[in-house]
């Protein structure tokens, strides 16, 4: 009940105006600008978490090495940490202040770096209790039998990981497109530029616009079950084949 009466109320201000109503929202310049923009920094963050995501779980589950639990422990900040702190942190280190003369502010590469830093622990944390309880006998026996150390991870390990990595960018998609906290600051809002969808449909509901605001917020609702299923769907297809 407390997913569907909300869901229930977005969808009613959302089509209030009907469904053309809804269509002339999301079809705005301006919107289709936002949505694009962030639909694009979200896939690019969702396929550099899949990647780094997983090497980083590998990493802390099969080597050996001081600070690992302090690197382990840091994964998780972002969970903790208020989105709104974030986008004042990575303000402060990338903005035109910048402490070591990175400035990424006012652009898309910024968007992509705040993403990053919220979204980074969906695929580290789906990834790691996989590796923790995979066997090593099959990657034993390729080495043993002269298979170099790519291509057992290829034929042996990553097969197994890949239900896994689809779930956490999934989530990572999710989150990302709604992210509001941590970019609000970084990307400047510039309407057509560095707008994302969040920072347009606050801007909406500053200017009473709730039909608008709702309907763009359905459309990012819509999208991001759309991923999930389509990514759920692919994991379960695997498992299958790998059962």
């Amino acid at each position: 009940m407390l997913v569907l009466i909300p869901f229930a109320a977005l969808l009613t201000h959302a089509f209030s105006g009907g469904p053309s109503g809804f269509f002339r929202a999301i079809s705005q310049p301006e919107a289709v600008r936002a949505l694009e923009l962030t639909i694009f920094c979200a896939a690019l963050t969702t396929l550099i978490n899949a990647v780094m995501g997983t090497m980083i779980a590998i990493v802390l589950v099969r080597d050996q090495f001081a600070g690992k639990r302090i690197i382990d422990a840091i994964i998780d900040i972002p969970f903790a940490l208020p989105t709104i702190v974030a986008g004042v942190t990575l303000m402060t280190l990338l903005g035109p202040l910048s402490p070591i003369h990175l400035t990424l502010a006012n652009a898309w590469t910024g968007i992509v770096v705040a993403l990053l830093f919220v979204t980074l622990p969906f695929t580290v944390r789906t990834v790691q209790p996989v590796l923790e309880t995979m066997s090593l006998d099959g990657e034993r026996a390729s080495v043993t039998l002269g298979a170099s150390p790519w291509r057992t991870f290829r034929s042996i390990t990553l097969p197994s990981l890949v239900p896994a990595i689809l779930t956490g960018a999934g989530l990572s998609f999710a989150r990302a497109v709604g992210e509001f906290g941590s970019v609000v600051f970084i990307s400047g809002n510039r309407p057509f530029h560095t707008e994302v969808a969040s920072s347009y449909i606050f801007m909406l509901s500053q200017s009473q616009d709730f039909e608008g605001a709702a309907s763009v917020s359905v459309f990012l609702l819509f999208v991001a079950i759309m991923i999930l299923t389509v990514f759920a769907a692919f994991s379960r297809r695997w498992s299958a084949r790998l059962g």
